[in-house]
């Protein structure tokens, strides 16, 4: 396989597999996860059960236009949505989770309930994004935008991990990972700057497999070869950064939002840890990107309609 450099090559690849991943949607009401469901629909690479309110869910006249890859349940309060599409998902009656209108605390107390939730005991909930930059040639992943405050050192790990899983998965055989920081030195002021250490003597060591890890460095040096050599810092990411792991997720968000708005990146994200991919929009993210979400979860999520994991 191709790496998947672009989200067209994304859509195109899916398209290929004729495989149809089945997703639960809770309260999808409102244009944009409309446009979203629309759009994965009529590329062939999902089929959707829609819980919610049935009297606002079936005014959507996209929608009738594919009644065989569209099952409607009613459920009115948007808590019991919720705690009923991760039921679904638990049972194997589901691929991916995805949130509509309804709020991120109120569906995630659903998915974190600790006997009929989607998080395996032990595993880290963290977020995963990706990006298409009109100036940078690859889809750039970054960790953690909108989940963990300021991951510990083990979460970082974690969140390294999942990256590398969904790297592979895009085609990605040897990600290029780089741990940042506003600066490339090492301080005991910047405590997250002594775990980057660890974690690349942990990659030397093939902890991680086929993997190339360094860091701190910033974001110019990360993903501009030219940044590098001004500042003569010899990395082995050599400014082609794959994936962007942020110390903190005040500076993940704010790299998410200044890229989306004056680059006019498209951007794609889903939670990582539970059972299966949850695509966790923003409300106020645009069709497009739910589009892309869902595209980059059917490419990630395994067959699990006919095998229950819970």
């Amino acid at each position: 396989m191709e790496p998947i450099r672009s989200f067209d090559q994304l859509t195109s690849h899916l398209k290929s597999l004729n495989n149809r991943k089945r997703i639960a949607v809770v309260c999808a009401n409102d244009p944009n996860t409309e446009y979203a469901i629309a759009r994965s629909l009529e590329e062939g690479i999902a089929e959707f059960l829609m819980i919610g309110d049935a009297a606002v869910l079936e005014k959507y006249p996209a929608l009738k236009k594919y009644p065989q890859y569209v099952q409607t349940i009613h459920v009115e309060d948007p808590d019991e949505a919720a705690r009923e599409a991760v039921r679904i998902v638990r049972e194997g009656g589901a691929d991916i989770l995805m949130k509509g209108i309804i709020n991120t605390d109120n569906l995630l107390r659903a998915i974190l309930d600790k006997e009929r939730g989607l998080l395996p005991r032990g595993k880290v909930l963290t977020h995963l994004a990706v990006m298409q930059i009109p100036t940078y040639d690859k889809l750039l992943f970054f960790s953690d935008a909108a989940v963990i405050p300021r991951p510990t050192l083990q979460q970082r790990i974690e969140m390294i991990w999942y990256a590398i899983g969904t790297c592979r998965s895009f085609g990605i055989l040897q990600p290029r990972i780089s741990l940042i920081h506003c600066t490339e030195k090492v301080s005991a002021k910047f405590p997250h700057s002594l775990d980057y250490v660890n974690i690349v003597e942990l990659a030397e060591a093939g902890e991680f497999g086929d993997v190339i890890i360094d860091g701190p460095l910033d974001v110019k040096t990360s993903c501009e070869k030219t940044s590098g050599d001004i500042k003569g810092i010899a990395s082995p990411i050599n400014g082609e950064a794959d994936v962007l792991i942020f110390p903190n997720i005040e500076s993940g968000n704010a790299f998410y939002k200044a890229v989306s708005l004056f680059s006019h990146a498209d951007m794609a994200g889903l939670l990582q840890g539970p059972v299966c991919p949850v695509v966790l929009p923003s409300r106020s993210d645009s069709g497009l990107s739910k589009y892309y979400s869902i595209a980059m979860a059917c490419l990630t999520a395994s067959d699990r309609c006919d095998n229950p994991v819970l």
